[in-house]
């Protein structure tokens, strides 16, 4: 048995077949080797695909947040220096210098705005007044598809007589709207029976524009044609409470809280020459009956 085993160990064809084996063993244990790292990769590729998709859902939430939705004629809220809140409102139109329209929650409403008078300019009843077109004008150069904030006072109504809403109205960068037509000789001030709660703000404001002549104030700014005139007539027969050579009927002197009685104010407005020299603004619902709410 040795002798046979020597004798294999030295034919050429043994040392043939011990290699095949040892390759074949040998090639045998390569396959899992690289499957193994063939099913890492996948991995890798998977958990990189994943990502992917997860950063594109980041960048549609992100880009496409659920709560961007327009919304249309809602009231915008402005936090003020002093950490108040208030609600912005769109202009929808701009009437004249006094009376605008905004959108309130979806409703378009009228505003009268509070203090102020502009010259007329829509009234069909009556020719357009001196400095109406350049009242109304400078009106919608400040408020057109512009928001607001409003404000109401407790010392007037709620609403005129046309049911037209009472409100100041302030601009976004904080300009006091009603104050500034007066300021800058656009408005007149205006009181309508009751003192309302800028009305001594708004008297000083008069005050300086006619004094640096603004405006509707500057000389000339209305032709001789167009100028207020002050009717020649004669004085009431009754004894008056006021001494008429004072009365001025050129200009916008007097309101209703200058009277101590209806009467007085009455006799002002008709030597001045009644609804048709309205120059003062006492005759509000112009039904030539002045300052109705003073005894």
């Amino acid at each position: 048995m040795p002798n046979f085993v020597g004798k294999i160990y030295k034919k050429w064809w043994f040392w043939v077949i011990i290699v095949f084996v040892f390759l074949v063993i040998l090639g045998a244990g390569s396959p899992p080797e690289n499957k193994k790292v063939s099913n890492e990769q996948s991995v890798q590729q998977s958990e990189k695909k994943e990502e992917v998709v997860e950063n594109n859902k980041e960048d549609v939430i992100v880009n496409n947040p659920p709560e961007a939705k327009k919304q249309e004629n809602l009231p915008e809220t402005r936090v003020l220096p002093n950490n108040v809140a208030v609600k912005l409102y769109q202009v929808v139109k701009v009437v004249d210098g006094d009376t605008i329209s905004v959108n309130i929650d979806g409703k378009v409403e009228t505003l009268r705005l509070i203090g102020i008078n502009t010259p007329e300019t829509v009234d069909p009843r009556k020719p357009v007044e001196c400095f109406g077109r350049e009242a109304s004008n400078m009106a919608k150069e400040l408020l057109t598809n512009k928001k607001v904030r409003l404000e109401g006072d407790t010392t007037q109504d709620e609403r005129d007589k046309y049911q037209r809403l009472l409100r100041y109205v302030w601009l976004e960068d904080g300009t006091f709207f009603n104050k500034i037509m007066i300021s800058d000789g656009y408005a007149y001030e205006y009181t309508y029976n009751t003192p309302y709660k800028y009305q001594a703000e708004f008297k000083q404001a008069e005050l300086e524009a006619r004094m640096a002549k603004k405006g509707l104030w500057a000389d000339g700014a209305c032709s001789q044609e167009t100028q207020p005139t002050s009717p020649v007539t004669t004085a009431p027969t009754n004894t008056p409470a006021t001494d008429t050579s004072k009365i001025n009927c050129s200009s916008n002197t007097y309101n209703c809280t200058d009277f101590k009685t209806q009467k007085e104010a009455q006799q002002v407005f008709d030597y001045c020459g009644g609804k048709s020299n309205d120059v003062h603004r006492l005759d509000a619902d112009k039904d030539g009956i002045v300052c109705e709410s003073l005894p």
